[in-house]
C-alpha cells in the first residue's frame, strides 16, 4: 500500500492538475501580464477578452492562463490540441460557439494548444470566426509565432510572451503543493535540497509538480512518519518522469527506439504499430519525420538513394498538411523505408573519417588539389599536375585525392545490397589498384 492509497484517494488526477490555480492570486509568475494594471489583468477586470497568442516555454502556465481567463470572464471554454485535431474539429467548435452566442448570449473561448502545429488550411479556418467575434481564440505555442502562425491570424490577435518562471515562483508552487494539496498536505514531507529540485524541473512547473508526486510515491515514511525526498529519490523520480509522454504515459524513448529498430530490421508491420502508438501518445509528427530522414541515410544510404528523397519529402508534406492527415504520409514513408534494402556503409565511412580527423594531425592538402587564384600560388605549384577528370575516359583518372599520410585509407565500403551493389562494382572497376 502506497501513501496515496493510505490517504484513500484512488486514481487521483496528477498533482499538476490538482494544483492548477483557480484565481489570479494563486497563479505563479507572469506579473507583466496579470499584475495590477497589466494587459491581461485589465482584460479580465473589464470582462472584455480578446483573441491572443500565448508564446512561451513548456510549463510556464499557458493552458492555466487560458482556463483562468475563460472562468473569470464567464465564457464557455472549448479546448483543442493541434496534435490530434483537424479542420472538422475546428468547424464543430465554431458551430458550438455560434450557438452559444445566439442562443445563450455567452462568449466562447476556443483554446488551441500547440497552435504552431496547425497547417495553413487549419489556421485559415479560424480567421472569419475570429474576426467576427464568434470565437475568442487563445492559441498556445512554444515556437516563435512570427514563423509558425499565419500573418492574417497574427494581425487579429495579440501576442503575449510568457517568461520563464523564477526561483521564487517555483518556491511558491512547491509551498502550495505541500500545504494545500488534498494528499500531500496530509503528509510530513521534507525536501533535502529545493534548489536541486527546481533545477531538475528544467523551468517546467508541470514537470516539477509531477516529479514531486512521483518522488513521494517512491518514498517510505521514516519511523517518525516523515517522508524524506532526498536528492537520490528526486533524481530517480525525474528520470522516470522524463521518459514518459505527457498525455498517455507512453515511454517516449523506448517507443521511438522500437520504431527505428523495426524499420532498420525491415519489419513494416511493427513500424506502423509503433508509429500509431507514438501518434496516440501525442508525439510531434515532425519529430517522427525528422527521425526517418536520419534513418534513411544511416541505415539505408546508397542501397536505395530514393529513401532519403522520400523521407525529406515526408517532412515537407507533414509540415504542409498537419494532423490527422499527416499520419498517412508517415505510414507510407515508414513502410517504404522498412521494405528497403539496408546499408550503413555511409554511416561507417563518415565515422571512420571523423575518427581520423579527431585522432590524427590536420594533414596538408596535396599541392595538385589546391586552388591557385593568384600568380604567387601558381609559382608555388598550387594546382600543378592536377588532372581534370572529364578529360579522361570514363571521366576518371586514378590520381591521389587524400593526403600522402592517408593515401591507402578506404572509408566507404559499399555492400552487396540494393543499388549499392552497382556502386561497389563501379568503384572496384575504377580503383583497381586501390580496392
Amino acid at each position: 500500500m502506497n501513501l496515496f492509497e493510505e490517504n484513500k484517494l484512488s486514481n487521483p488526477a496528477p498533482l499538476a492538475e490538482r494544483m492548477r490555480p483557480q484565481s489570479i492570486e494563486e497563479f505563479s509568475g507572469q506579473d507583466h501580464l496579470i499584475g495590477t494594471g497589466k494587459p491581461i489583468r485589465i482584460m479580465i477586470e473589464q470582462n472584455e477578452p480578446a483573441s491572443m497568442i500565448l508564446w512561451g516555454p513548456p510549463g510556464v502556465g499557458k493552458t492555466t492562463l487560458a482556463l483562468l481567463i475563460s472562468k473569470l470572464v464567464r465564457s464557455d471554454f472549448i479546448q483543442l490540441s493541434a496534435i490530434s485535431s483537424g479542420v472538422k474539429d475546428v468547424r464543430d467548435a465554431i458551430s458550438k460557439a455560434e450557438y452559444n452566442l445566439k442562443q445563450k448570449g455567452r462568449k466562447t473561448i476556443l483554446f488551441i494548444d500547440e497552435i504552431h502545429r496547425f497547417n495553413k488550411a487549419q489556421q485559415d479556418s479560424l480567421l472569419q470566426s475570429s474576426e467576427r467575434g464568434t470565437i475568442i481564440l487563445i492559441g498556445a505555442t512554444t515556437e516563435n509565432p512570427s514563423f509558425e502562425v499565419i500573418s492574417p491570424l497574427l494581425s487579429r490577435s495579440r501576442v503575449y510572451v510568457l517568461e520563464e518562471l523564477t526561483k521564487d515562483d517555483f518556491a511558491k508552487i512547491i509551498d502550495n503543493a505541500l500545504s494545500k494539496d488534498e494528499i500531500l498536505s496530509k503528509l510530513n514531507i521534507e525536501i533535502e535540497d529545493r534548489d536541486f529540485l527546481i533545477g531538475l524541473s528544467n523551468g517546467d512547473a508541470r514537470r516539477l509538480l509531477n516529479g514531486i508526486e512521483l518522488a513521494v510515491k517512491l518514498s517510505e515514511p521514516d519511523k517518525d512518519g516523515k517522508v524524506n525526498l532526498t536528492n537520490e529519490v528526486l533524481k530517480e523520480a525525474f528520470q522516470a518522469n522524463y521518459i514518459k509522454y505527457d498525455k498517455n504515459q507512453e515511454e517516449h524513448y523506448n517507443i521511438i527506439s522500437a520504431f527505428i529498430k523495426s524499420i532498420r530490421g525491415s519489419d513494416p508491420d511493427a513500424a506502423v504499430y509503433w508509429l500509431a502508438r507514438m501518434l496516440k501518445g501525442g508525439e510531434d509528427p515532425k519529430f517522427i519525420a525528422r527521425r526517418m530522414i536520419v534513418l534513411s541515410s544511416e541505415d539505408i544510404g546508397n542501397a536505395d538513394p530514393q529513401a532519403l528523397i522520400l523521407a525529406a519529402g515526408a517532412f515537407t508534406a507533414v509540415n504542409y498538411i498537419g494532423m490527422p492527415e499527416a499520419a498517412l504520409v508517415l505510414s507510407q514513408t515508414a513502410t517504404y523505408l522498412a521494405s528497403c534494402p539496408k546499408s550503413n556503409a555511409s554511416y561507417i565511412a563518415v565515422s571512420k573519417a571523423k575518427q581520423d580527423v579527431n585522432d590524427l594531425p590536420a594533414y596538408d592538402v596535396p599541392l595538385h588539389l589546391r586552388n591557385a587564384p593568384t600568380k604567387l600560388m601558381k609559382d608555388l605549384n598550387y594546382g600543378n599536375e592536377y588532372r581534370y577528370s572529364h578529360d579522361f575516359e570514363n571521366n576518371f583518372t586514378e590520381q591521389q585525392y587524400l593526403p600522402d599520410e592517408l593515401k591507402d585509407r578506404i572509408y566507404y565500403s559499399p555492400t552487396e545490397n540494393g543499388e549499392e551493389k552497382n556502386i561497389k562494382k563501379r568503384l572496384e572497376e575504377l580503383w583497381k589498384n586501390k580496392r
